[in-house]
């Protein structure tokens, strides 16, 4: 009888449950069962998050917490998307380069890469570059140069190139998890004349953590662009565009899956539109806080991760006429509907404040519901264990505080 190899037995067991398999083929002969369980998790992982990597036959993958960590398919579009963007408005050359200092396991370089003449991947780690330099043959990047060596090193020896791309890490020697910049490997903030000086334009990936206002201060002036990404209302991460030709930020978009808004600070100054929170471009603020009189049939909006994270609530104001309940409800109520508004869309059919017999009219008939609070003194499990609510179904309830310091519930239903 023929015996069963690694390969063969990863296609016959792709769709099990990983750790049940585990289990099962325990001590299985002539099967490299560890290598064969990351394969099977990577292609799981791959076909939610890489759906592309995952319908492409022979792509290896890495252990299972390094699936986790990567980029989505999703937010790497994007990146390479504003990259072609960037390049597109540069002189034609000959040959434009991307060199990615922080290739890891090359979801970004392989969806980048495509955009450009030439690719080049850096990364310190021999068994990654192994690995990237199978998939990027695998999916047909003819353009790609694998290089194993440390970023800096190359850095200090290559010549003028189109992009830079770093995504630097961030955990320390220990792998305890990081944020500050500066604490991230390789530190690009201490690098930043020499891209600078080698690229037309630098992209960086950082955390989502980070105060992006102190970042682009840290950065200084030569920071043209900041991009918020979320993705399945999550946001995932920071992106900067930074160029020796910038004189400043002149753009920032939140993103978040297909929808997106973009601001210019340098107009809306001008314009004396200015960020709410006193965070931004001009301190102090401009929300519209006045005591509102909320009504049944009014639209709310509850903004999305990304313009949440930017803070920029003045201008979402100014852009599509909403106002806010209150400074730190950052919710948002209007007569008429708000097309296009970055975040979820609600029809108000009733409010009502915490007192019992308010809340019986309000709440008739109503079972279950989706629960948030914004700047309420209960926590949403709490609220609902009050209001003895299941939870889902097709009734949204908003708890927050009015401008007048009032507490409500506002009763809606999707729009």
């Amino acid at each position: 009888m023929k015996t069963m190899n690694t390969e063969e037995f990863i296609m016959l067991h792709r769709n099990d449950d990983v750790r049940a398999l585990a289990l099962k083929a325990a001590g299985a002969k002539d099967i490299d069962l560890g290598y064969a369980l990351d394969q099977i998790a990577g292609w799981q992982t791959a076909r939610r998050k890489l759906p592309q990597w995952a319908a492409t036959e022979g792509i290896k993958y890495p252990p299972h917490l390094s699936m986790e960590q990567c980029s989505s398919e999703q937010t790497a579009i994007y990146k390479a998307d504003v990259a072609q963007r960037l390049v597109s408005g540069l002189p034609r050359e000959a040959e434009s380069v991307l060199v990615d200092l922080t290739g890891g396991l090359g979801v970004d370089f392989s969806y980048m890469a495509r955009r450009f003449s030439r690719g080049v991947y850096v990364e310190r780690q021999s068994h990654l570059c192994e690995l990237s330099r199978h998939n990027m043959g695998v999916l047909g990047i003819s353009q790609a140069e694998v290089v194993c060596t440390d970023s800096e090193q190359f850095m200090g020896q290559m010549g003028h190139v189109t992009m830079i791309f770093a995504d630097p890490a961030r955990r320390d020697s220990h792998g305890g998890r990081t944020f500050a910049v500066a604490d991230c490997t390789p530190d690009v903030l201490a690098m930043r004349d020499e891209m600078l000086a080698k690229a037309d334009f630098v992209m960086l990936k950082l955390s989502p953590m980070l105060d992006w206002h102190k970042t682009v201060a840290d950065f200084g002036s030569c920071v043209g662009e900041v991009h918020i990404v979320s993705a399945g209302n999550e946001c995932k991460e920071l992106l900067l565009v930074m160029s020796a030709r910038f004189d400043g930020l002149t753009s920032v978009t939140c993103v978040n899956d297909g929808s997106i808004f973009s601001y210019n600070p340098q107009t809306d100054i001008q314009r004396n539109i200015t960020d709410e929170d006193g965070t931004g471009d001009d301190a102090g603020g401009n929300g519209s806080h006045a005591p509102l009189s909320l009504q049944p049939g009014m639209s709310l909006y509850e903004p999305n991760p990304s313009v949440m994270k930017a803070g920029c609530f003045g201008r979402i104001e100014a852009a599509f006429g909403a106002r806010q309940i209150s400074r730190d409800s950052h919710l948002f109520v209007s007569e008429q509907r708000a097309v296009g508004f970055p975040g979820r869309a609600f029809v108000i059919k009733a409010i009502s404040s915490m007192n019992r017999k308010e809340l019986k009219k309000a709440l008739g008939g109503i079972g279950k519901a989706n629960i948030t609070t914004r700047n309420f003194p209960m926590k949403a499990e709490e609220l609902r264990k009050r209001l003895k609510l299941g939870d889902g179904g097709d009734c949204y309830i908003m708890a927050t505080t009015t401008a007048d310091g009032s507490h409500v519930l506002i009763i809606c239903a999707k729009e």
